[in-house]
This record gives structure tokens, C-alpha cells and sequence, in this order.
């Protein structure tokens, strides 16, 4: 037998998106640690609302990819 314990369609989707949702954290924090602190240092209401933006196109990939519209009440949401 070949494949013994093939998953599931729900399960390989689940386990792509936390995949995606790790690497989206990991450049997340990566891009947080080198952009945004040395700049919060220096600058800290700039450093964050940098930090607002880079937050906010990550929440529309993660929209896109679920295919989903964003949720009303983001017309206050800094732009990209």
C-alpha cells in the first residue's frame, strides 16, 4: 500500500494555511524586528502607525486568501 494514511481535502487545506499563516508571522516579526523597533526608538508614533500598515496588508492577504471581503468599519484603517 502506497499511501496508507491519505488526508483528507479539509485537513491538507488546514494544514496549508497554518503553513502560510507561520511564514506570514515569521515575516512579520522578522520585518517588526528590523524595521519598526529601530524606528520606535528613534520616531514612535511613526514607528507604529508603520507597524498599522504592515498589520493591515497582512490582514488583506489574509482576507484574499480565505476569499473573503474585509469587514466593514475599516475606512479608518491606515492605508497601504
Amino acid at each position: 500500500m502506497a499511501n496508507e494514511n491519505p488526508k483528507r481535502p479539509w485537513e491538507e487545506r488546514l494544514h496549508e494555511a497554518g503553513a502560510r499563516m507561520e511564514e506570514d508571522m515569521r515575516d512579520f516579526v522578522r520585518y517588526f524586528n528590523d524595521e519598526v523597533v529601530p524606528d520606535l526608538r528613534k520616531n514612535g508614533s511613526d514607528a507604529l502607525r508603520a507597524a498599522a500598515r504592515e498589520l493591515n496588508r497582512m490582514a488583506q492577504r489574509m482576507d484574499e486568501r480565505a476569499g473573503r471581503t474585509p469587514p466593514s468599519g475599516t475606512e479608518g484603517a491606515p492605508k497601504p
